[in-house]
């Protein structure tokens, strides 16, 4: 009986060794970072640095907690990534085909939402008629509509001019999608140029705007009312994209493709 109880002692000393490393690991760990996962993780939504600082004790110095949490998942199957400039776990870059499903059908969108999508996210806020201007074209109702419903693009508000024409932004969304922390990020002339998307023999003066993340209005921009029902009063969906009125039919070819 004294020989059993004496294994079962051995056995127990055994598994309490066992148990030590995990409970130093856990000790050794920073309180702040295992806060820190525990939010992230639980949040279905990317949070950003003040409300992170809003949940975390006092005195604890959120930005070097979070490029150390970074530093931490660098190597693992999830990182931690900023995303319009807030924080949350994704699928480490190199394992994103383990989450790709068959069923998934890629909608692929026209040059002419392409273009659109371009000069909104580096001109905007932008109304319809300036992006008419600067394509040279004008913009169909099914060209707006399916940038609306990705989600990439909203109405910010109404310029102050007659007509009080909506203005149009990018969203979080947008970013997500892209995988930008943040407007400025988007490429810009010599990028554009190097990757062969721009002709390097542009006119002079030729320049590529500097994106602004200002989420507040401008001073040429009026509130949308709560509540309002937008009337977006987009062009007709039956006729092709015409060249507006006093613009180069030559140019751009006139039509949307």
């Amino acid at each position: 009986m004294q020989e059993g109880e004496s294994a079962m002692a051995s056995l127990a000393e055994v598994r309490v060794d066992e148990a030590e490393p995990m409970e130093n690991e856990s000790q050794a760990r920073p309180e702040e970072l295992r806060l820190l996962e525990a939010l992230l993780f639980a949040s279905n939504e990317p949070l950003d640095t003040a409300t992170l600082a809003k949940r975390m004790p006092e005195g604890v110095d959120i930005k070097a907690a979070l490029e150390q949490l970074q530093a931490d998942y660098a190597l693992r199957g999830v990182n931690l990534v900023r995303v319009a400039n807030k924080w949350t776990f994704r699928t480490a870059g190199d394992l994103a085909w383990l989450m790709t499903r068959e069923s998934t059908e890629t909608r692929r969108l026209s040059r002419a939402a392409i273009e659109v999508l371009a000069i909104i996210a580096y001109h905007q806020p932008v109304t319809r008629a300036e992006i008419e201007e600067i394509r040279g074209v004008v913009t169909s109702k099914g060209t707006l509509d399916v940038l609306l419903e990705t989600g990439w693009i909203k109405p910010r508000g109404r310029r102050k001019t007659p007509g009080r024409p909506l203005t149009f932004g990018t969203t979080e969304d947008f970013l997500s999608q892209f995988t930008l922390e943040q407007l400025g990020d988007l490429p810009g002339l010599e990028e554009l140029k190097g990757t062969g998307l721009l002709d390097s023999r542009l006119p002079t003066g030729f320049s590529v705007p500097t994106p602004s993340d200002d989420p507040q209005l401008r001073e040429d921009e009026d509130p949308l009312e709560p509540g309002e029902d937008l009337d977006l009063a987009l062009a007709p969906a039956v006729e092709p994209e015409t060249p507006p009125e006093g613009g180069n039919e030559g140019g751009e070819g006139g039509n949307e493709e």
